[in-house]
């Protein structure tokens, strides 16, 4: 994963699955187009965690943009190839994944009402990942694996903001995550309400990933599908969208 740039680096890099669209560029453009050849309609920006926020964790929060424009210009390259070669079409969703902060709760037991992040930072570190997204050419922006619905209105914000000054605008995808049988995201949202929170962006798409498995998550799925007047999207995990 270090590859030659980064074998000096002070902090453990193990993990930070993000840095490979520097460092092996070419075994995530064969994944994109391996799921392209397969059937797949869409595929992924591997950049679930291509935030400043997340990336501080390996001192590598300066590299942001330079990640995230790379990951979007890797898969753009994939689908160009394989829609050429098929004469299907062929689309690269620039992933936004929810860092690792919540908005909601605190991180401290005796502190409730600490928090570790604001509203403005997220916004601030989801402009930049957005901004590399759509420079490297992305269809569509995805929001995705929501556990906190307050991060993803910083992260919708950001888009819309950069919509309004300086870029046009594309799709939007929203994915919210469920954490068991409740049916409720980690900060307490039932699928409902988590809807009703996010639907004043006018997502083209809105929906559910990861969690139960395909027989658990049908009901929700259905409470989605009633629920909103945007096309419903369901997917098995982070980065597997087809």
């Amino acid at each position: 994963i270090l590859g030659e740039e980064f074998k000096d680096h002070p902090k453990p890099l193990r993990g930070d699955n993000d840095l490979l669209c520097l460092t092996q560029p070419d075994i995530i453009y064969n994944i994109h187009k391996q799921y392209f050849e397969a059937g797949a309609d869409f595929s992924e920006t591997n950049t679930f965690n291509g935030t400043s926020i997340s990336q501080s964790d390996y001192g590598l929060e300066h590299l942001v943009y330079r990640i995230n424009k790379s990951a979007a210009e890797i898969a753009r390259r994939a689908a160009t190839d394989v829609s050429k070669a098929t004469g299907l079409p062929k689309y690269v969703v620039g992933a936004l994944g929810p860092t690792n902060r919540t908005l909601s709760v605190s991180p401290s037991v005796e502190r409730p009402d600490f928090r570790n992040i604001t509203f403005d930072e997220l916004v601030d570190s989801y402009s930049e990942q957005a901004q590399g997204l759509l420079d490297g050419g992305v269809d569509v922006l995805m929001v995705e694996t929501i556990f906190d619905t307050a991060n993803s209105k910083a992260a919708l914000y950001a888009i819309e903001t950069l919509f309004e000054s300086k870029y046009k605008p594309i799709p939007v995808f929203v994915s919210g995550t469920i954490v068991d049988k409740s049916g409720r995201t980690l900060s307490g949202q039932t699928s409902e309400a988590f809807l009703f929170s996010v639907t004043h962006s006018k997502p083209l798409c809105i929906g559910l990933n990861c969690a139960l498995g395909a027989t658990e998550m049908r009901p929700f799925i259905q409470t989605v599908s009633r629920s909103t007047e945007a096309f419903v999207l369901c997917y098995p995990n982070a980065g597997m969208l087809s």
